[in-house]
């Protein structure tokens, strides 16, 4: 079966493994400070040609930001996020 070379509208919702409910793709697409999430790939590959459709709508750089870059230790994000926080709490 030759799969979309679009995303799915929003009445298709995927069990989302970062986050544990279901969502619209329209969610995986942004939800990285506008950029798509990290496993957009590994999710959405099943339903429409995911790849092709990103290649088509992101820069080289914003592919490489997202893709080829490696992530932060969940550690590291979580003390990062506390510290930045703290500093709003103080102002």
């Amino acid at each position: 079966m030759d799969l979309p070379s679009s995303p799915p509208d929003n009445k298709l919702l995927i069990r989302c493994p970062r986050l544990g409910h279901e969502i619209y793709f329209a969610y995986c697409r942004q939800e990285n400070m506008g950029l798509p999430c990290f496993k957009i790939l590994d999710c959405w590959f099943a339903y429409f040609k995911v790849e092709e459709y990103l290649r088509r709508e992101m820069t080289e750089q914003e592919w490489k930001d997202v893709f080829e870059t490696p992530g932060k230790p969940k550690i590291i994000s979580l003390l990062e996020n506390i510290q930045a926080a703290q500093k709003l709490q103080k102002s």
